[in-house]
């Protein structure tokens, strides 16, 4: 089973994954921010390497979704495939900060990987308004994002409310997040019981 959790920047998606890892005896696969050669560089020049960072989650992502489909385990993933492909690259081809031969490039590319691969048994979206995504940005202290601008998580969030309308490849699952901490066991027990309630439909 292929579980997902897909959000914006600072939704508490690593944090719901290792939760949710920890409480069904799933194997987490998480972002791998740390050793991504092009974050930093991409922050602090979004338009010089725009392209290559999208390339880059493209190629990793990809890589994960198979090596999931392959495993023949339970699954968790922190961020989707799709996510890259429909909000980020969208955005920053929007923003002017991707050429159009890029992203047509880069577009070219997803659409070829997508025909390989099936999407996640169960989508979980964590739904987080501007504030609460920069009141968590700011908790984690990565330095690399204090320079994450409020029209940018805007314009995210416009485009992941327009993803999620439209989701119709498997079953879906939307949690708000702006008046809930998933380290709160109050609350991660309401997460917990939602999510039952999906995954047992899946067998």
């Amino acid at each position: 089973m292929h579980v997902a959790i897909a959000g914006n920047i600072g939704s508490g998606k690593t944090t719901l994954t290792r939760l949710l890892a920890k409480h069904f005896g799933w194997k987490p696969h998480y972002e791998d921010v740390d050793h991504n050669p092009y974050l930093h560089s991409f922050y602090e020049d979004m338009q010089r390497w725009s392209f290559n960072l999208q390339v880059y989650f493209l190629n990793s992502r990809f890589r994960q979704v198979v090596e999931i489909r392959n495993s023949g385990k339970n699954i968790i993933q922190d961020r989707t495939i799709y996510e890259d492909a429909y909000i980020f690259a969208p955005n920053l081809h929007e923003m002017s900060l991707m050429s159009t031969r890029d992203f047509e490039n880069y577009t070219s590319l997803f659409e070829l990987m997508n025909s390989f691969i099936q999407p996640p048994d169960l989508l979980i979206y964590l739904n987080a308004s501007v504030s609460t995504l920069v009141e968590q940005i700011q908790k984690r202290g990565r330095d690399y994002e204090e320079s994450i601008r409020l029209d940018y998580l805007k314009l995210l969030n416009n485009r992941y409310d327009g993803w999620i309308k439209g989701y119709d490849s498997g079953k879906l699952l939307i949690i708000n997040v702006d008046d809930m901490d998933f380290n709160n066991p109050e609350d991660l027990s309401v997460v917990i019981d939602k999510v039952n309630a999906n995954v047992h439909g899946l067998f």
